[in-house]
Order: C-alpha cells, then sequence, then structure tokens
C-alpha cells in the first residue's frame, strides 16, 4: 500500500534511484511527510521516520491487515498539544489529529519514563497492531498488541487499550495545567472515543514514539 503521495512520478523516481533501501524508505517518509503538511501538525519529522521505517518493515512481513492506516502517538511533545496523528495512506490524508495520554507515571506534562512491566502505570513505546473492540468499564475500547518483545509485548497482560476518557481536551486543559494521564493506556478524548477506534481498529499499525535512546537501539522493528 502506498500513499498517494508515493504514486506516479515520486514513485518511478525512487524505485529507480539506484539507492539502498534504507535510503529510499528516508526518501519516502520525506515526501510523504511534506505533502500531508504534518509538521504544520506538529508531528517531529524523526517521529514520523521512525513511523514509517517501522510500519514499512511490518508491511513487508504481512503483520498489518490493514496498511492503509497509520497511527502515530508523539510522545516528544507535550500532553497539552494534540500528538495523536491518523493518517490513511490510501486517500493521502491526516484523518484526525487529537489529544493522547501518557501514562501517570511516565511523567507529568512531558512523559520521561517508560515500561513493560505490569502495575507500572507507565507507557510503553513502539509498535503495537489494532485488534478488535469491546466494551467495558470505559464503554467502547480497542484491543493493541505490542510487536516488541521486552519493550511493549505485555500489553495484553497489563491491559494496555484504547478507550475514551474526560480528563483530556479544551474542556479539562482549560481548568488544568495538562491533560490527564491513564494507567499506561494511550487514553483519547472522549468526544473522539468513537472515531479514533473505528477508524483504527481490526489491524492497522500504531506507533508510540519518544527520543528514547534505549529504545531506538533496541527496536528489532526499526532495525531490521
Amino acid at each position: 500500500m502506498l500513499p498517494v503521495a508515493l504514486t506516479g512520478k515520486t514513485a518511478k523516481a525512487i524505485r529507480s534511484s539506484g539507492l539502498t533501501k534504507a535510503q529510499k524508505v528516508l526518501l519516502e517518509a520525506d515526501s510523504v511527510y511534506t505533502q500531508l503538511h504534518l509538521q504544520s501538525r506538529g508531528l517531529t519529522k524523526v517521529a514520523f521516520v521512525y513511523a514509517w521505517k517501522g510500519y514499512r518493515n511490518l508491511a513487508e512481513k504481512g503483520l498489518i491487515r490493514r496498511p492503509e492506516i497509520l497511527s502515530i502517538c508523539d510522545f516528544s511533545q507535550s500532553s497539552c498539544k494534540k500528538r495523536f496523528y491518523i493518517i490513511d495512506l490510501r486517500s493521502g490524508e491526516l484523518v484526525l489529529n487529537t489529544f493522547v495520554a501518557h501514562g501517570r507515571n511516565s511523567g507529568g506534562e512531558y512523559a520521561r519514563k517508560f515500561s513493560n512491566r505490569p502495575e507500572s502505570h507507565q507507557s510503553s513505546l513502539g509498535f503495537y497492531v489494532t485488534r478488535q473492540t469491546y466494551y467495558g468499564e470505559h464503554g467502547l475500547s480497542l484491543n493493541i498488541d505490542g510487536l516488541e518483545k521486552g519493550i511493549n509485548d505485555k500489553a495484553e497482560k497489563r491491559r494496555i487499550v484504547i478507550h475514551g476518557s474526560d480528563y483530556l481536551g479544551p474542556d479539562f486543559l482549560r481548568y488544568n495545567k495538562f491533560n490527564g494521564r491513564s494507567y499506561g493506556c494511550p487514553a483519547v478524548p472522549l468526544s473522539e472515543r468513537d472515531e479514533v477506534i473505528n477508524t483504527i481498529k481490526d489491524g492497522s499499525c500504531l506507533f508510540i514514539y519518544h527520543p528514547t535512546k534505549l529504545y531506538l537501539s533496541r527496536s528489532k522493528v526499526l532495525n531490521m
């Protein structure tokens, strides 16, 4: 699945460039990032490049059932920012940009610490694949599977899911210095819960990013 930004002349130029695979992936990422105007929406280019690299690796191995959707949580940003990005690669559009929570023990306004350990109440970085929806204590929720051993593969055991919450969004920020935090789940505003979940459910790629050197060096998805 190649996005609109990588069809036609652009894709042909990259394929016939004689560059290495890694160089071609970087060119692809740069093209998509620029044409979708992601910088103007606050998504850092380095976050998108890592997301694109891992997404391409997973797609090549057939680990993504819905390759048309790529979601990115950019935890290098303040929780006051809309740092959750859902991209439709088929249409070449940023279909949703909203707030997302990090774990309460990961930090205050900024996420700084991450863990795969149960009861840590910290976020886990890396690549996930979305699964099926269910109805629980937060209403409509979405299971996600961590694909990186030792980094996020205990997501199911920890009950790390996507759900809605009223501790995120403009109303909450009106009376608080930064958005609320979860027990480790990438929670989203309650008002946008259904749209987020229904857009990314059933096998799409989700990447939770932070410029933590330990993760970037250990990730087998990024370093395939």
